[in-house]
């Protein structure tokens, strides 16, 4: 079996808020900050124990999403294609680019004008590239991304947030369209690797996407398939884990997710989270792959 997530980065939650409301999930509720500063740990400490490496690096200061590290790249070897984010996440872009470069990393950027969600939007199984547009990236940036990477380029789109007279919503902060599956890793879940001996494994929730990237999920023969509620990918961040392809950290409200998982063999730790899920983000969201 190939590992998933053998090297991740992760940042802090020191500088955690939610004062900008750049997604749906932004509520009025004030953040615990130490709590928060908990759960980050518990994160960390959840993913050693299923035997990652964790780079820890300070989060970039001012910068609200800081702890969300997975929205600063997508990195495949010693390559990255940085992102380019919301205006209330604007420090994070060369904050991300200091310590990749630092790292010995070769950052690529994606054409001017585009949208792009780092790992959050583009979610790697073996070659294969899921990826999602429409809110937090571009398709261009998404296929450039896919190929300067040497990636098989999948792509899908999720479906919008609905206003009560039924139409798409405008984020108010951002300016951008806006989703609950803003990002794919809140719909979708990388849980193992092709490898010789069989498909890789995804988790993904039909009902998040588009009529049209439904049908193509159902028919995409590449992997094998579970597929998650929309009850559990919505309100429980079912999706938004990080698997290595034998043991998966993931939400503590997901049960049937967890019992599908656990009926294929695998180990799932499930950390309790509540006030980083303030922030729109959630267990995936705070780790950055770097192999």
């Amino acid at each position: 079996m190939s590992s998933l997530n053998t090297t991740v980065l992760m940042s802090d939650a020191d500088h955690f808020s939610t004062d900008q409301p750049i997604n749906p999930y932004y509520d009025e509720s004030p953040v615990d900050l130490e709590r928060a500063r908990q759960e980050h740990m518990t994160i960390h400490d959840m993913l050693i124990h299923a035997g990652i490496n964790v780079v820890k690096v300070a989060s970039p200061v001012n910068s609200q999403d800081g702890v969300y590290t997975a929205n600063w790249a997508l990195v495949r070897g010693n390559k990255a294609v940085l992102a380019r984010l919301p205006e209330a996440r604007k420090a994070e872009e060369s904050y991300a680019e200091t310590i990749l470069i630092s790292r010995g990393i070769q950052v690529i950027h994606v054409p001017d004008g585009l949208k792009f969600s780092g790992q959050g939007d583009a979610l790697a199984c073996g070659d294969y590239l899921f990826c999602g547009s429409g809110y937090r990236s571009d398709a261009a940036a998404q296929e450039f991304a896919a190929e300067r990477l040497g990636y098989e380029h999948i792509q899908l789109q999720t479906i919008p947030q609905l206003d009560d007279s039924g139409r798409p919503v405008t984020n108010q902060s951002s300016g951008w369209a806006d989703s609950f599956f803003y990002d794919i890793d809140l719909a979708l879940a990388i849980i193992q690797a092709p490898s010789a001996n069989g498909k890789g494994l995804i988790a993904y929730c039909p009902e998040a996407f588009t009529p049209a990237s439904r049908d193509l999920l159902a028919h995409f023969d590449g992997v094998e398939k579970i597929e998650v509620s929309i009850d559990e990918a919505k309100k429980a961040f079912a999706t938004n884990l990080v698997s290595t392809g034998e043991t998966v950290v993931m939400s503590a409200h997901a049960p049937q997710l967890k019992a599908n998982l656990e009926s294929r063999g695998l180990t799932v730790l499930t950390p309790e989270i509540t006030e980083l899920a303030k922030g729109g983000g959630y267990i995936r969201c705070t780790t950055l792959t770097l192999s």
